[in-house]
């Protein structure tokens, strides 16, 4: 077992594996085994917008709640350089993605169940999710064309002067609070749609 845990790759692919067992026992317990069909597909689509998602927002809260207040404090400041030339880039890689698979993933859901278009148009009956969608896409926006071309220069990815090092951090930060703020009315939106009726 320690050695599944030991490698990141093998530990998603043994979740995969425990993820089929799951299926497959449940399956043989209640009688209802997995029918490849529309439904299906759409279900698991759903699952991977979650998991996207729950990487994006994870990711967006860790630079917010932990990254952003704790960087400031670690002294001596060269050992700053840890988190800027290797745990920041990496994280920044798998922000971007999760939310470029956030959005699709979604999107996805969304023409597959047959409402997308309702949804984008706010129209009755998918108003929550819709105002959900878009909040999500303004904040992949700022993922894709604020936070990363900043961080790019914090980070010494493009060439910047320190000032320009300085305004860039400071951009990247308030549009990550942006995408913090508008996190927490874009997860109800979403949940609200199915759950709550709204």
């Amino acid at each position: 077992m320690t050695s599944i845990l030991q490698s990141l790759e093998r530990t998603i692919l043994a979740g995969l594996v425990l993820l089929l067992v799951i299926i497959v026992v449940v399956g043989a317990v209640t009688g209802q085994f997995v029918r490849l069909d529309h439904a299906w597909a759409t279900f698991v689509m759903r699952w991977l917008h979650v998991i996207s998602g729950v990487m994006w927002i994870g990711l967006l809260w860790y630079f917010n709640f932990v990254q952003i207040p704790t960087v400031p404090k670690i002294e001596p400041a060269e050992h700053r350089a840890a988190i800027t030339k290797y745990i920041a880039p990496n994280a920044l890689f798998w922000f971007r993605y999760a939310a470029l698979a956030t959005v699709i993933t979604g999107a996805l859901v969304a023409l597959m169940s047959g409402y997308l278009v309702q949804a984008l148009t706010l129209r009755p009956g998918h108003i929550a999710i819709g105002i959900g969608m878009w909040l999500a896409l303004i904040m992949a926006v700022n993922v894709w064309f604020v936070i990363w071309p900043n961080q790019q220069k914090v980070l010494g990815l493009v060439q910047a002067t320190a000032e320009e090092k300085a305004a860039a951090g400071r951009t990247a930060m308030l549009t990550s609070r942006i995408n913090t703020l508008l996190s927490i009315p874009m997860l109800f939106c979403m949940v609200a749609q199915q759950n709550a009726g709204l």
